[in-house]
């Protein structure tokens, strides 16, 4: 096992910069996801990581060893693909010990760790056919076999579970961190699902064009993003975003106005007529309850549609004679039309502020 490390790491494609200033190292025996939307160049940093991009500039350690130069069959990392890589003219069986093999691994240990991942991936029964006979999920659970047999010093995965069904993507999920904690190999996993980096990463990077937007523990970076691209992204429904203006002491969004506290006007020095933007998370609003206190205070929207989801209701609507949109999450089943019109109680000691041209955080600060 080993820890990896990239410092300042930049990779232009002609003259598009994929990424620039990838810094951050993953201790020995961690889970780290990259997670971000498409385009954002976490797929570009572990393809350089494994040796099949070459960094414009900056260094990569894996261990303590420089391995800039070196191809990646010598880097002894294991990759599955969001596709599936395999042979297809070999079986389940033989493509599972086709890394072993190469690496002139003992037959008997080849058949018994083979017979041990598939049984973890459910594919004892399919060992013996070949990947044109297999579902697209059942390959991809073949190439996340392949690479947990290998036993590299280094995992990575480029969205493994992407072509999996619902349930057996969380099936497979729940083996993958199991696995992990049984094997405790350096992880680098790359996804664009929030759900995925929650529950697997003991710290996630988030990345938007190319750059890291914040380093963390999931559930830190999920209570205090960095900036409103880390808000919105991580959490599902989004974080509402309210754009408003600071006016006698109070935010103004569109013709409805939220007080904002001394305590914040102390903090951020605010002027008259600056634009913030408000974010509240859509757990964090709730419908037709009493005001409990002063920094409770209401507001009134129009739904437009509306998602029983069994456990809980997720209802979009959005202010009154204004085009913004507001997602409400609620437990339970809730009884609403389109068009019925509701007040929210929100406390103002939940939001977040953020400004409004570059984005950062600046409440809480």
């Amino acid at each position: 096992m080993v820890k990896v490390r990239l410092e300042d790491i930049k990779r232009k494609f002609n003259n598009v910069t994929a990424i620039e200033d990838i810094t951050f190292e993953v201790p020995d025996g961690e889970f780290w996801v990259l997670v971000g939307p498409s385009g954002c160049g976490k797929s570009t940093i572990l393809r350089t990581i494994a040796g099949l991009e070459t960094a414009t500039s900056g260094n990569l350690y894996i261990g303590d060893v420089l391995v800039n130069t070196i191809p990646a069959r010598q880097r002894d990392v294991a990759m599955v693909f969001q596709n599936y890589a395999l042979y297809p003219h070999m079986t389940v069986a033989e493509n599972m010990a086709f890394g072993l093999r190469m690496r002139k691994v003992d037959a008997n240990v080849i058949r018994q760790r083979v017979e041990t991942v598939a049984r973890s991936l459910s594919l004892e029964h399919l060992l013996e056919r070949k990947p044109k006979q297999l579902s697209g999920g059942q390959q991809q659970r073949v190439a996340l076999g392949r690479a947990i047999a290998r036993e590299a010093q280094v995992f990575l995965f480029d969205e493994p579970l992407s072509n999996l069904d619902a349930q057996l993507r969380d099936d497979t999920r729940a083996e993958l961190k199991q696995l992990h904690q049984n094997l405790g190999i350096t992880t680098v996993y790359v996804t664009h699902d929030q759900v995925e980096a929650m529950t697997l990463a003991d710290r996630i990077v988030v990345l938007n064009q190319g750059r890291i937007q914040q380093i963390g523990e999931p559930q830190s970076v999920y209570a205090q993003p960095a900036n409103r691209m880390v808000a919105t992204f991580l959490g599902n429904p989004p974080m509402n975003i309210l754009p408003a203006k600071y006016k006698n002491g109070n935010f103004v969004v569109e013709n409805q106005i939220i007080p904002c506290s001394v305590h914040v006007r102390n903090a951020l020095h605010l002027v008259e007529g600056q634009a913030v933007d408000l974010g509240i998370r859509p757990e964090d609003l709730f419908i037709n309850e009493p005001q409990k206190n002063e920094e409770v205070i209401a507001l009134t929207v129009e739904v437009k549609v509306v998602e029983p989801l069994g456990r809980e209701t997720l209802i979009r609507a959005s202010l009154l004679s204004s085009s913004v949109q507001v997602n409400i999450q609620q437990a339970g089943a809730i009884r609403l039309r389109l068009g019925d019109r509701l007040s929210l109680g929100l406390d103002v000691n939940q939001l977040f502020i953020f400004d409004s041209n570059t984005g950062d955080r600046l409440y809480p600060c």
